[in-house]
C-alpha cells in the first residue's frame, strides 16, 4: 500500500472545510415566507370584505374609527420604514455605531405604532365594540390584530439582532438577517396602507 493510501486511511475526512452554505438559499427561502404571509393577509383581507358591512346593528365605522389618530400611527410605522432604509446604508458603510443607532429609532417608532393600536383597541372595546359585537368588528380585530403581532415580532426580532450586531458586529451573517429583517419590516409597510386604505378611509368615507 502507498503512503498517499496509508495517510488517507488515518485521517479520513467526514466533511469538506468550504461553506456549505448556498449564497442566496436564506434569502430565498425568506421570500417563500413572505409569500406564505402574502397568503395570509390576502385571506384575511378577502374575509373583511364579505364581513365589513355586517354590523348587526351595531357601530360602524364612520361611528368608531378616529382618522386623525389613525393617520399618526401610520405616519410612526412609514417613518419607521425610512428609518430602517437609513440603518441599511450605514450598514454597507460598516458603520457599526450609526446603524445601531437607526434600528433603535427604528424599534421606538415601531413601539409608538404598537402602543397607539393597542389604545386603540382599548377604546373600542371599552365603548362596547369589542370582537363579538358584530362581524364587522371580528373581522376588524382579526385583521389589524395580526398585522399587529408581525410587528411586535419585528421589533422583537429588530432588538436581537441589535444584540448580535453590538456583540458580533457586521458579520456577513448579520448583514444577511439585517436584509431578511427589511424585507420584513417594508413588507409590514405595504400590508399597512393596505389597511389603512381599506378598513379605515373606505369606512369612513366610503
Amino acid at each position: 500500500m502507498s503512503n498517499t493510501a496509508i495517510d488517507m486511511a488515518e485521517k479520513p475526512e467526514f466533511y469538506m472545510k468550504e461553506e456549505h452554505h448556498p449564497e442566496n438559499s436564506t434569502m430565498l427561502g425568506f421570500w417563500l415566507y413572505l409569500m406564505s404571509d402574502c397568503l395570509i393577509f390576502a385571506i384575511l383581507f378577502a374575509t373583511y370584505a364579505v364581513l365589513g358591512r355586517n354590523y348587526a346593528a351595531g357601530p360602524s365605522p364612520a361611528d368608531l374609527f378616529e382618522l386623525p389618530l389613525v393617520a399618526v400611527n401610520t405616519s410612526m410605522l412609514l417613518l419607521s420604514s425610512i428609518t430602517y432604509g437609513f440603518a441599511m446604508l450605514q450598514m454597507e458603510r460598516a458603520k457599526k455605531a450609526e446603524t445601531l443607532f437607526w434600528l433603535g429609532v427604528t424599534g421606538l417608532l415601531g413601539a409608538v405604532f404598537i402602543g397607539l393600536e393597542l389604545y386603540e383597541f382599548a377604546n373600542l372595546i371599552h365603548e362596547g365594540a369589542g370582537p363579538s359585537r358584530s362581524a364587522f368588528l371580528s373581522a376588524f380585530f382579526t385583521l389589524v390584530g395580526t398585522h399587529g403581532l408581525h410587528v411586535t415580532f419585528g421589533i422583537i426580532w429588530l432588538v436581537t439582532l441589535m444584540v448580535q450586531v453590538s456583540m458580533h458586529g457586521l458579520t456577513t451573517e448579520n448583514r444577511r438577517r439585517l436584509m431578511c429583517l427589511s424585507m420584513f419590516w417594508h413588507f409590514l409597510d405595504v400590508v399597512w396602507i393596505g389597511v389603512f386604505s381599506i378598513v379605515y378611509l373606505m369606512g369612513v368615507l366610503g
